[in-house]
Formats: C-alpha cells, sequence, structure tokens
C-alpha cells in the first residue's frame, strides 16, 4: 500500500517524526502481511497543530461548499467500495462479501445519512429576538477501534465535516490500513489542507496526547470502556468535550408472545454477526424458563449451521476473530462460563475442529446461565451467547437492566407488548421484532456504555456548539 508508513497532515503524505514498524496480521493466517509505522507525541501535536491552524478559515466557508465536499466523498467511497472493504477483510477477518457489503458500504451509507441531515439541519433559528446558531465545535481527535472500522471512522468524520470542524484521526493499530484508504479518498475529494489529518499510533502515546492537548476542543471516543475512561480522565484538565461510544452486554427479551423458533433463531445470527465483534450484539438472550429446552433446539441447531472458515471462502459465514489476544480471552471465558457450571450446548473451546490454524472460535452457546456468571456479565466480544431464564415479563425487564452497561436492547413479541417493555429498558437503542438497522437514529448508550449519540443529525449536534445572539433582532 503506498502511504502505509505515512502519516497524512497538513494536506500531504508526510513521514513520521518517531516511526515505529509494526506488523498488521491477517487473523485467517497469523501471518504478517503488510507493515506501518507507530507515531509519536511530536506527530500527534503536529497533527493537531495542523488542524487548529486550518480550523478558523474552514469553519467560515460557506455551507454550501461543505455539502458539495461531503458530496464528493460519498462518490469516491462508492467507487473505492470494493477496495475498502477487501482490506478490511484482511486486517479483522470479515468473510469478504460480508466486508464489502456491509463493513465498507456503512462507512458510504454514513455519507450520504450526513448529507440528508444537513439539508435540513437548523443551523439558525429565532428564538423571539434571539438568534440560535449552530457552530462547529473546533478541533476534534478522533480514536476509533477495529471491529467496525470504517463505521466509526465515517460516522465521526462526516458529521464533523458538515459543521466545519478540523479534525485528527488515531484509528487503532490493529485495523490501520482501511483509514489510509479513507484519508486517500479525503485528499481526491479536495479536503482542505489541515481539516483532516490521519496519524496511526496507540493509545498510550498519540491517543495520550489527542486526549490530553489543549488545542483539541473535544474528543470523540469507540472503543473498550476502560480506555474510555483513560481518555476522559486525560482530558479531564482541559474541560473539553468528551463523547464515548463504549461496551455493551445487550440483552434479547424473547417474550412469550414471539413467534418462538424465529426470534430464537434470529438472536442467535445477530449475536454471532461479525464473529461476534458487535458492541450492540445481543449477548444475553432471555427467554421463558419453561421455554428453555425449546430455545436450546433451535439456538444450538442454528450455532451448528454456521460456517466458520477463511474470509475468502464465499460459503463462509463467521471469519476469524481479530487477534492472538481477542482469541485468548474469549477462550478463557468460554472456560469460564463452563467451571461456573453453565450448560454449554453448542460450541466450546478450541478451533473447529477442520481448522488448524487462524484465531477462528467455534460458535457457541450456553443456557440455564444465571446473570451473576461471568459471561453474563463481562462484554465476551466473540461468538458466545448465553440464554437466561426468566418467570415473569418484569422478572425479563429486571435481568435486562442488571448490567452496567447500556447500549442496546432487543424484544421479540406481539408489538404492543414489546413497545411496553421497550419503555423499561435502559439502553439508548431497542430494537424491535427484528427490525431493520436504522443508520439515522441516534446511536449510543446509557451508563457505562458512553455518552452522546451518533449518526445523521444526532451525529450534527455532537459536533456542534450553540451560541445565542441575544438582542439579535432588536432595532
Amino acid at each position: 500500500m503506498k502511504h502505509a508508513h505515512q502519516f497524512y497532515i497538513d494536506g500531504l503524505w508526510v513521514d513520521p517524526i518517531e516511526g515505529r514498524a509494526i506488523d498488521v496480521i491477517d487473523p485467517a493466517t497469523e501471518r504478517p502481511f503488510a507493515t506501518v509505522l507507530l507515531g509519536g507525541k511530536a506527530d500527534a501535536r503536529r497533527a493537531i497543530s495542523a488542524a487548529r491552524r486550518a480550523f478558523p478559515g474552514f469553519s467560515q466557508i460557506p455551507r454550501a461548499q461543505r455539502l458539495a465536499l461531503l458530496e464528493r466523498i460519498a462518490e469516491i467511497l462508492r467507487r473505492r467500495n470494493d477496495e475498502i472493504g477487501d482490506i478490511i477483510s484482511r486486517e479483522i477477518g470479515a468473510p469478504r462479501t460480508m466486508a464489502r457489503q456491509e463493513q465498507a458500504w456503512i462507512g458510504l451509507h454514513h455519507f450520504e445519512a450526513t448529507i440528508r441531515a444537513f439539508r435540513t439541519f437548523p443551523f439558525e433559528e429565532m428564538q423571539g429576538t434571539t438568534r440560535i446558531v449552530h457552530e462547529a465545535a473546533g478541533v476534534v481527535a478522533m480514536i476509533t477501534p477495529w471491529n467496525w472500522p470504517i463505521n466509526q471512522i465515517a460516522c465521526k468524520v462526516a458529521p464533523a465535516l458538515a459543521m466545519g470542524c478540523t479534525m485528527v484521526l488515531k484509528p487503532s493499530e490493529v485495523s490501520p490500513l482501511n483509514a489510509v484508504l479513507f484519508a486517500e479518498v479525503l485528499e481526491e475529494a479536495g479536503v482542505p489542507a489541515g481539516v483532516f489529518n490521519l496519524v496511526q499510533g496507540d493509545g498510550a502515546t498519540v491517543g495520550a496526547v489527542l486526549s490530553s492537548d489543549p488545542d483539541v476542543d473535544m474528543v470523540s471516543f469507540t472503543g473498550s470502556t476502560r480506555a474510555g475512561v483513560a481518555v476522559a480522565e486525560a482530558a479531564a484538565p482541559t474541560v473539553k468535550r468528551v463523547h464515548q461510544e463504549l461496551g455493551g452486554k445487550s440483552p434479547n427479551i424473547v417474550l412469550r408472545s414471539a413467534a418462538f423458533d424465529d426470534a430464537v433463531r434470529d438472536g442467535v445470527l445477530k449475536c454471532f454477526g461479525n464473529s461476534g465483534q458487535s458492541c450492540n450484539a445481543p449477548t444475553r438472550m432471555l427467554v421463558p424458563g419453561e421455554r428453555m429446552d425449546d430455545a436450546i433446539r433451535v439456538a444450538s441447531a442454528a450455532a451448528d449451521a454456521l460456517r466458520v472458515g477463511p474470509p475468502e471462502d464465499p460459503a463462509t459465514d463467521l471469519g476469524p476473530v481479530v487477534s492472538e489476544l481477542q482469541f485468548d480471552r474469549i477462550q478463557a471465558l468460554i472456560l469460564k462460563g463452563i467451571e461456573e457450571g453453565a450448560q454449554l450446548v453448542a460450541g466450546g473451546p478450541g478451533r473447529p475442529a477442520h481448522l488448524n490454524r487462524g484465531y477462528y472460535v467455534q460458535p457457541t452457546v450456553f443456557a440455564r446461565v444465571t446473570n451473576d456468571m461471568t459471561i453474563a456479565r463481562e462484554e465476551i466480544f466473540g461468538p458466545v451467547l448465553s440464554i437466561i431464564g426468566y418467570e415473569t415479563v418484569e422478572d425479563a425487564i429486571a435481568i435486562a437492566n442488571d448490567t452496567p452497561y447500556g447500549l442496546a436492547a432487543y424484544v421479540q413479541g406481539e408489538q404492543d407488548e414489546a413497545r411496553a417493555v421497550a419503555a423499561q429498558l435502559r439502553a439508548g437503542v431497542v430494537r424491535l421484532n427484528r427490525s431493520a438497522w436504522d443508520g439515522s437514529a441516534p446511536f449510543g448508550g446509557y451508563k457505562q456504555s458512553g455518552n452522546g449519540r451518533e449518526y445523521g443529525k444526532f451525529g450534527l449536534h455532537e459536533f456542534s456548539e450553540i451560541k445565542a445572539v441575544v438582542g439579535f433582532d432588536e432595532e
């Protein structure tokens, strides 16, 4: 890849000041397939300075020019979709078809959703004689994860550009190459120098500078709750705004009024999508106690039917998990579930029998889990489902809310009953009855799942400051 050893700063591809080479590992083979250079504190500060210099001019350009810029970016993303998807497949192990149709496509979707929201966004409105103005939040540091990399880059960059912010992006060092392609897209689209800057690095060096530097006005972070706490602590002395989308342990309540087999099967597939590496995956399935045997039958069959294999194989449903570190953590938690007495009904420890290399995890289902077990409390971030029994709907709601997280929840059942349950769930997004994903709905969580909201018009609000010009319309 042409720019893998460079950073994009102030409109130019530049060599790092403090470059340190690391391998990018293909999780399907456990072997390096590329290298990148990680920067240091000086690289981060150079990028922040470029963004600070660019902010006064870019924040004041006519909105029509920013809209045209977003439209050019969307056009180029559409053209380079498969290329971006293929590199994501190599980096994180996602099946190639899924990487193109979902992982890469979702980046384009966020730009399209932002464009639609931009056209009707109330940048200025009158309240009596006071003018209420939505302005750019300023220089934004963006720290993004590896699991849906272009998704989390695009849903930050698109609204930030729309509002007139300038920015520095630090992608995950586990999946850094898709961010290089994304920077090339923005360069081709004509993003002005200094508006978008890319620096590769780890959290302890580049991430720490981005979180603490006084020239950064806002940090937008997606990742683990543990890392989110560190970002917030680093940002606190400068009282900068911190937006966080963090972990989850999302419940999926299957009500007695649900089409039971369909609901359970769908819950398994949603839990295991992206090899279970989604923060909003429905990893706790709550079923009526008297239907536990039925849930085991359906869920185990659904898990066993999934094909785990190489990402390039069109028949593959689940690829490997992203890294050895992730694989080892998932294996430890599967063993913990067995040790604590959960009933293993599908999958289990170790790779699938037909695979002897790669970070492949068997689609695993535990039944008769109690909500105090480790596998019901901790975010596993792999293809592991816990089925929990409940007695009453009130019991199910209490179990669902008994978690430090609150990112997402799912409810299956008769529509009026499902709506009533949704009203009592402490989660930022509740999906009813296998509804389609809505990329313009606000995305974010309660409790330790973060603060703030992304997507569509909510992303525009997130990257804006509100100014009141009092007496604007007085003579």
